[in-house]
Parts: C-alpha cells; sequence; structure tokens
C-alpha cells in the first residue's frame, strides 16, 4: 500500500506569485515549467510519450528494459530506491524487478502531483519484494526525507530518468546535481537520462507533432491559470511554437500571442498588455553530448560509471557514483 508523507498544500499565492514574477520579466515574457504539470498536464504529457514523433520516452525505456539487470549489478547492497519525479512509474518497473531477484526493495517516489503517486502505486504495487512510499514534496525536500529516513546499512540509488535535467540551464542543472551530490554519502548513486543531440528538424518534430498534443499541453498551462487564479486568457489569441536555440543547443517551448490583447489575473494582481508576435517562454529542453555528462558529473561531486546509449534515438542513461 502506497503511504504519503506531505507537506502543507501549495497556496494559490505561491502559483500567483510565480506567475506574476514571470509574466512581468523584461525582455521576455516566462512561465515555470513546472506549472505545465497538473492532472491535466499530466494526462497531455502521458500522451506525448506515445506519440510517433516523440522517441525520447521509448529510447528512455528500452535502455532501462535491456540493461537494468547490468545497471544494478554495479550497485553496492542493500540499496533504497528514490524517484525524483516518477510520472506513472513505468519505465522503473525494470530497475526495481531487477533488484527485486536479489533483495527486499524500498521505493520511493517523489512527485508534487498525488494524482502521479496513485498512478505510480497501481503501476508498481504488485511487483514482489518492492515496497512503496510515496513522498508527496519537491525534489530536494522528499529526497532529503528519504535519505534520513534510510536504514543505517543502505544505500541509495537515485532515479532521474526522462529528460527532466534538459529543463533546466545547464548552469542551474549542475547546481542541481551538486544539491542531489549533498544530500547523498558514499556508495550512493545517481542514474541520469539525458536527451543527446540529433537533428533540428527530428527534435522541432518532438516537441510540435503533427496531432496538436504538444500544443494542447503548452496551451493548457494558460487554462490552468484561467481555472486557478482567475484568469481572461483566450486560448485562441495564442499558438504553440517550438524553437531550436542553437547557440544554448536546447529546444524552446513559446506561447506566440496572435494578436494584440489584454489579459488579466486577479489573483496576481496583474493587467498585461501582448502585442502581436510577443511569446511567453515555457519550457527548455536541452541536449546533450555524452562527454558532456562525464563533465557535468566531475564538476558536481560524481564520477560516469556507466553510459548506456540507444541506437534508434540518441538518448543515454548515465550512472553516477558517489565520490
Amino acid at each position: 500500500m502506497l503511504t504519503y508523507q506531505t507537506l502543507p498544500a501549495r497556496h494559490v499565492s505561491e502559483f500567483a506569485a510565480a506567475v506574476r514574477e514571470g509574466l512581468l520579466k523584461p525582455g521576455q515574457r516566462e512561465l515555470p515549467s513546472k506549472y505545465l504539470y497538473d492532472e491535466v498536464g499530466s494526462a497531455l504529457f502521458e500522451a506525448i510519450c506515445l506519440l510517433p514523433e516523440y522517441g525520447l520516452t521509448r529510447a528512455d525505456a528500452r535502455l532501462l528494459q535491456k540493461h537494468a539487470v547490468e545497471i544494478v549489478e554495479r550497485l553496492p547492497s542493500p540499496i533504497h530506491v528514490a524517484e525524483l519525479g516518477s510520472g506513472s512509474g513505468k519505465k522503473t518497473r525494470w530497475i526495481l524487478e531487477a533488484l527485486s531477484q536479489r533483495q527486499r526493495t524500498y521505493y520511493f517516489p517523489i512527485e508534487i502531483s498525488p494524482s502521479a503517486l496513485a498512478a505510480c502505486e497501481k503501476e508498481l504495487g504488485q511487483i514482489d519484494l518492492v515496497s512503496i512510499v510515496g513522498y508527496e514534496q519537491p525534489y530536494l525536500e522528499g529526497l532529503r526525507a528519504v535519505a534520513q529516513g534510510r536504514d543505517e546499512d543502505a544505500h541509495l540509488l537515485v532515479l532521474f530518468l526522462g529528460s527532466t535535467i534538459g529543463n533546466f540551464d545547464r548552469a542551474a542543472g549542475e547546481e542541481f546535481l551538486r544539491e542531489v551530490r549533498e544530500i547523498l554519502q558514499t556508495g550512493d548513486a545517481l542514474l541520469l537520462g539525458t536527451d543527446l543531440e540529433k537533428s533540428v528538424e527530428t527534435q522541432l518534430r518532438a516537441y510540435n507533432d503533427a496531432a496538436g498534443v504538444t500544443a494542447a499541453f503548452n496551451l493548457n498551462l494558460l487554462a490552468r491559470i484561467n481555472r486557478e487564479l482567475g484568469a481572461d486568457f483566450a486560448l485562441s489569441n495564442f499558438r504553440h511554437e517550438a524553437r531550436w536555440n542553437n547557440e544554448e543547443r536546447r529546444i524552446e517551448m513559446h506561447l506566440h500571442s496572435t494578436r494584440q490583447q489584454c489579459v488579466k489575473i486577479p489573483a496576481a494582481s496583474l493587467r498585461m498588455m501582448l502585442n502581436e508576435g510577443d511569446t511567453i517562454w515555457t519550457e527548455s529542453s536541452h541536449k546533450y553530448r555524452q562527454a558532456d555528462v562525464v563533465g557535468m558529473a566531475e564538476r558536481t561531486g560524481f564520477k560516469c560509471d556507466g553510459q548506456w546509449v540507444d541506437k534508434e534515438w540518441p538518448f543515454a542513461q548515465n550512472l553516477l557514483v558517489v565520490r
């Protein structure tokens, strides 16, 4: 059975403050990408993962299915598993089943979405010798709680799958890895997923699919602000836009204003004008080279102990061990 260790619910004021700050940024308006993932957004993202244009999730899963036994063989025993942003937990099954062949395993999914935690328990709750304790908390707070509560002789494997590290600016991503490292100790490890560089055309198709699911995912952020903050965004006045930033080696998602318009967000005490062509930047997805990950590991207190790369869709699973 899944149990929850929770923080007090986030107040509307926190969301409103983040929206106000981002939309008032000079030069380029922004909204934090974490707010894309409400219940509707999470469901849309699950649909994105099934799209033919979006090969990342299938590559992630293929690598775990093929190499899970090899990955866990490199880890000490006993070991607990904590996952940052578990989602439904489908890909995690391969790691947990490999570990369950040698030990009883405690699995701690860390999510801010209660519906994702429930889906995770449903997906993984029947694996023999695996106990699940969910943490409805931000990544680092949940990881600290897991690390503090671990058995004295237990090591910790942290899973950060998919391409979530790519949502951070590169400097911020490295700082995040340093913070993870500070929570861990000798014998612990981090399994990090990184999307690798590929043709610009392929990347743009992955973030602007023909069926319009990614567009719906992006536009849902405005719908969420309408629902939760009383805003009056007219979604028909915006279109989804995916861009490749060659200098930063990242895909950017924007919401493009198709006309001059005035938007009011009462809960954020905000009234703003948007001109035709103005955009709101909602998400980045940085792409890596294999050598980038090795260097990033060294700079943040880890050593890259192994890399597994998918042949169909350039994507890597990277096992980083605590130095």
